[in-house]
């Protein structure tokens, strides 16, 4: 298992699922779309919609395009 990044702070938070161990699978919060205590990511950076991540629970660490914000949108 990797430690945890050391950039990581819990005031820059996302809530993504996790590739890793997939936690929130059972959870009637996550499953309903809303924002859960316990299964939030660790948000290490960005570079334009792409969000650099890690989990906290199994420390996996992976970038996600969002699809929102800077890049990935064409006018027209």
């Amino acid at each position: 298992m990797l430690p945890l990044d050391p950039t990581a702070d819990i005031g820059r938070r996302a809530w993504v699922p996790c590739p890793g161990c997939q936690d929130h699978q059972d959870c009637g919060a996550c499953l309903d779309g809303r924002t859960c205590a316990d299964h939030w990511r660790y948000l290490l950076s960005n570079k334009g919609s792409v969000l650099h991540l890690q989990c906290p629970n199994c420390t996996h660490l992976w970038a996600w395009q969002s699809g929102f914000g800077a890049g990935g949108r064409t006018d027209g």
